[in-house]
């Protein structure tokens, strides 16, 4: 097991070390050892979806390091929840959330399955989002992610798209900077890094729901997650935090 210590919360956000360094942080998908699993299309029919949980599992019993595995379903909750109660029982505490871009578009399934599965784990594991927007950072930081992968700002860099901690700048129709596709990457992991430190701060000083409020005009998906998050799940946001 990966070692993951929690040292305060920021509403459900956590603050603390994983593998060593402040968390919620960055990972290098190349540096962990991940079990293999079978994916699955995020809207497809429940038999599918089942499938793809069972097969995971199958292949991470047969892994030797574990730490790290993928928590498959699909759109179903129920499901995705029976795959992290099983991995976690095979030995992992380290969890990549499936179908991550397709949830950025589901408003309400992202925030529905992020809570599901934070009621759900040990307070041993934690979650990493791959994909994700920089302007999402905050919010799902907030709700209880813990880590996330640099990949993006590479998948980026090939479209020639500039990342800000706000929106994203096509540079076709945006003559923001003149750069190589080698700088632009650079430049996009900057972006993540800077927003990761944001995150951190805010928790450190017990201002993180300031930042997500402050983001939540970025897009109307985040808009919305923010407003099922606050009207549906008021009580997991004050079971952590601080009363003044």
């Amino acid at each position: 097991m990966i070692k993951f210590e929690i040292k305060s919360h920021d509403g459900p956000g956590r603050y603390g070390k994983l593998k060593g360094e402040e968390s919620p942080l960055i990972l290098k998908e190349s540096d962990l050892n991940i079990a293999k699993d079978e994916s699955s299309a995020y809207d497809i029919e429940r038999e599918i979806a089942e499938w793809s949980v069972n097969e995971t599992i199958k292949l991470a019993k047969e892994n030797e390091n574990k730490e790290i595995a993928v928590v498959h379903g699909s759109k179903y909750i129920d499901l995705r929840i029976k795959c992290l109660k099983e991995l976690e029982n095979l030995g992992y505490n380290g969890f990549i959330i499936a179908n991550a871009d397709d949830l950025l578009l589901h408003p309400r399934d992202l925030v529905d399955l992020i809570v599901a599965l934070r009621q759900n784990m040990k307070s041993t594991s934690f979650l990493i989002f791959p994909h994700a927007e920089a302007q999402f950072i905050p919010l799902l930081a907030y709700m209880g992610v813990d880590a996330f992968f640099d990949d993006i700002g590479e998948y980026y860099s090939y479209l020639n798209v500039l990342m800000s901690p706000t929106k994203n700048y096509d540079l076709e129709m945006y003559n923001l900077y003149e750069m190589s596709r080698e700088e632009l990457e650079e430049y996009n992991k900057n972006t993540i890094d800077f927003v990761l430190r944001e995150v951190r701060e805010h928790m450190k000083n017990g201002s993180l729901r300031n930042l997500v409020e402050e983001r939540s005009g970025t897009s109307p998906q985040y808009a919305s997650a923010l407003r099922i998050l606050d009207k549906e799940y008021s009580d997991y946001l004050l079971e952590y935090s601080q009363l003044y």
